[in-house]
């Protein structure tokens, strides 16, 4: 029996949960139809007014008063020097995603850098004034004091990838783990035996689960992974040609590495060249990110795709939803914290 929702003592109110349960969908669509967004489809639309008819759901009006103080703004922070932001592909890609979802709503994009101790002091004091309704939060490092700052002020936020399996605040991630086996498992299927893997900053938990994902792909396959076998980078393209010299000094008889990301394959790429070792029939090399610098290398780069601009439409989606539900991400329990992680494909082309 459909509970109503009204002012009368004791009658408790159906949930905005309750709604999209009805109806089929998530708590951010059916916010979306509340608040008279287009970017949802007329059957969805259907389904969802629909459901609040038959509950007798009614808006609570607290927080439709609030809503006048809305900024009607989100912050897309990026805690890294300008200079990373524009030479690497993964943040114009989100930075596409998070701008096509956002371009039919009413909410207005600020870019932010907080890639120094002055630019986040000067950050914390913007975000205090509560002068935006959210944040985005891109390249996050495990000892960044930004995010542990939005949940103290209790700013809805998303962030591109979890700090660890605990994190509280909501993310969306690709599936780290599962592309970097699917890596391996390529190269092992060419025959190859030594592969080494350049790692990402290891600060941030995808590159962890990347390493994760190496080392149970080579010992599942019978090949426990050999120590020397793995160098550190930084995502960087100087990163990776001095994680590629070094392996090559190390373990001249490497005959495959997979790279953390496309533009530390590019930096490999240059060290292996420069060595004279021959791509793929001397050494086969693999990427991560699936970015344009894969599709223009010479040879051209087998590599993991994640799907950099879907996950930023899944953050605006997510922190929509995350603006909708007012409750503090720390004051949920673990079911009830929001998590997306997309899955990966690997890209087959020449390099391997």
């Amino acid at each position: 029996m459909a509970v109503k929702g009204g002012g009368s003592r004791g009658v408790r109110r159906p949930t905005l949960e309750e709604v999209a349960a009805r109806a089929g969908v998530g708590r951010g669509t059916v916010s979306r139809v509340i608040n008279g967004s287009p970017r949802v489809s007329d059957t969805t639309r259907a389904a969802v007014e629909a459901a609040v008819a038959e509950l007798g759901y009614v808006p609570n009006t607290a927080a439709r008063a609030l809503a006048a103080n809305r900024t009607d703004a989100i912050a897309l922070v990026v805690p890294e020097p300008e200079t990373r932001f524009f030479a690497e592909p993964y943040f114009s890609d989100m930075l596409r995603g998070v701008g096509a979802e956002i371009s039919d709503t009413e909410m207005q994009l600020l870019l932010i850098f907080a890639g120094s101790d002055r630019e986040r002091q000067r950050l914390a004091q913007y975000l205090a004034a509560h002068r935006v309704d959210g944040v985005l939060l891109v390249s996050v490092h495990a000892d960044d004091p930004l995010p542990d700052m939005l949940a103290q002020l209790e700013i809805p936020a998303v962030i591109s990838g979890p700090r660890s399996a605990r994190e509280p605040l909501a993310s969306v991630d690709s599936d780290n783990y599962g592309g970097a086996r699917s890596a391996v498992e390529h190269l092992l299927s060419r025959g190859r035996r030594q592969i080494a893997h350049i790692t990402g900053r290891l600060d941030v938990y995808g590159a962890q689960r990347r390493v994760d994902g190496y080392r149970d792909a080579l010992r599942d396959a019978g090949h426990p992974a050999d120590e020397q076998l793995i160098e550190a980078g930084d995502f960087s393209e100087e990163g990776g040609r001095r994680a590629m010299v070094e392996l090559l000094r190390r373990r001249p008889d490497v005959d495959a590495v997979f790279a953390a990301s496309d533009v530390t394959a590019a930096g490999a790429r240059q060290a292996l060249r420069e060595a004279g070792r021959r791509i793929p029939d001397d050494v086969a090399l693999v990427g991560y990110d699936d970015s344009a610098i894969a599709r223009h290398m010479e040879p051209p780069l087998t590599s993991v795709r994640q799907p950099i601009e879907e996950m930023g439409r899944a953050m605006i989606d997510l922190l929509l939803t995350e603006i909708a539900d007012r409750r503090p991400a720390t004051s949920r329990g673990p079911e009830q914290r929001h998590q997306t992680v997309l899955a990966t494909e690997l890209m087959e082309r020449a390099s391997s």
